[in-house]
Order: structure tokens, then C-alpha cells, then sequence
């Protein structure tokens, strides 16, 4: 399932974020792949132990977590500290799958990766390709969103960026433990939810139905989760 999240970021914090990376140091992207998607890795980011990494990534965080949508989609435990890439002419990241388990060095932090997330820091129009390409049970997506929207799928998924030919794309990357290990039932979960919220929008929130389905969201989650 591929959720996307619009609006993470307002376009003062994008200007931010980018006159800041701008100006930053960047090393070969390969230094924090895995073996296999290392031969197939071709792309810069930010050191993800730098000061400048490290505050960027906070404040993705924290704005993730204050997304509704993201919450439903998500129902994350544990969030990766965000790392930042950057693709130029002709670089590219082949078709891998996303190491299973990711420990960051700084923290200890060990996740298991349930969620890979995808936040564009450039806008459409000033790179031409750059796709990110995920094969999905419902076939291959490719996604290329506005500046500061996100996209969510699972992180079992094979997935790729195609290479660039016009200008350069600056993202953010990271992956999240969920409460809700198994991606079926985490989809149920999020389409319940879904189903929720827009009924609330009809009738009232104290409306028996949505007091039962709320019942069963909840339910649902402690049925399931891990923590």
C-alpha cells in the first residue's frame, strides 16, 4: 500500500531546508547502503552523523508526527533518524529492497523496517527523471511528488530511482517501525480509520455506528500490535 502524505513541510521550512543543504558538505551515498544496494547506489547525502543531518532530521520528525494521515498510515513505534540524499545528472539507485533491520551508531537505535518513506525536498520541474519506482501488489507506481509531500509504502517492497537528465532532486529518506508488523493488517487498520474520519465529517462523532467502529479500530490495534 502506497500512502501520500501532502504538506509536510510549508514552503518557508522547504526554503530552509534547502539553503541549508546547499551550502552542506555531501558524500558518496554508498557509505550507509548495504552490500547489494551498494552495486547499484549511485547518489550523494548529507553525513548522517553531521549536526546539519541530524537537526534536519528532527524536524522531519517532528512534523510527521503531528500528521494525522501519517499516524493512521503509519502507527509508528520507532522512527529511523532521516538521512538526505541528492541525485545529479546521470546518477540513479537501482532496483534493491531496504535492509531489514537498520541500527543507528549514534543512538543504539535498532528498528526493524516495516515503512519506507520517501519526503520530496525539490519540486517536479526542476529535475527530469528521478522517479521513484515501487512494485506494488497492485503493479509498478512510479511517484514523483510536489516539493514537501511524502510518500509511505513498505519497505519489503523492490524499489528504485530512475536516473536524472535534467537538474538535480533532494529528498528525504527514512523508515519507521510500526506497531502493526503485518502490511494487510495494517491496511485494514488505516482504510477503517479512513472510513471513520469520513463519517465523522457527516454525523456526529457521539453517533452510535462511529462509537462501534471506533471500538473496532481500537480493538483492531490492540489485537495486533506490538510494542
Amino acid at each position: 500500500m502506497l500512502v501520500f502524505i501532502p504538506d509536510i513541510l510549508s514552503n518557508g521550512e522547504l526554503a530552509r531546508f534547502r539553503a541549508a543543504m546547499d551550502s552542506a558538505s555531501w558524500e558518496d551515498g554508498r557509505s550507509t547502503a548495504g552490500a547489494q544496494s551498494a552495486m547499484v547506489k549511485r547518489n550523494e547525502q548529507l553525513p548522517p552523523d553531521s549536526p546539519l543531518s541530524r537537526r534536519l532530521g528532527e524536524e522531519v520528525i517532528k512534523a510527521v508526527t503531528a500528521n494525522p494521515l501519517f499516524i493512521s498510515a503509519a502507527i509508528p513505534l520507532r522512527i529511523f533518524p532521516p538521512l538526505f540524499n541528492r541525485y545529479g545528472i546521470g546518477q540513479h539507485f537501482g532496483l534493491h529492497v531496504d535492509n531489514a533491520v537498520r541500527g543507528d551508531p549514534l543512538t543504539g537505535l535498532r528498528i526493524r523496517t516495516d515503512l519506507s518513506a520517501t519526503l520530496f525536498l525539490s519540486e517536479p520541474e526542476e529535475y527530469d527523471g528521478g522517479e521513484l519506482v515501487v512494485e506494488d501488489n497492485y503493479g509498478t507506481q512510479r511517484v514523483k511528488l510536489p516539493a514537501g509531500h511524502l510518500v509511505l509504502y513498505p519497505a519489503t517492497s523492490l524499489h528504485a530511482v530512475t536516473a536524472i537528465t535534467r537538474g538535480i532532486r533532494v529528498a528525504s529518506f527514512f523508515w519507521l517501525q510500526s506497531m502493526i508488523r503485518q502490511d494487510a493488517a495494517r491496511r485494514m487498520i488505516f482504510e477503517l480509520d479512513s472510513a471513520i474520519q469520513c463519517l465523522v465529517t457527516r454525523l456526529d462523532r457521539n453517533d452510535t455506528e462511529i462509537v462501534r467502529l471506533s471500538g473496532l479500530y481500537h480493538n483492531m490495534i490492540r489485537h495486533w500490535a506490538e510494542l
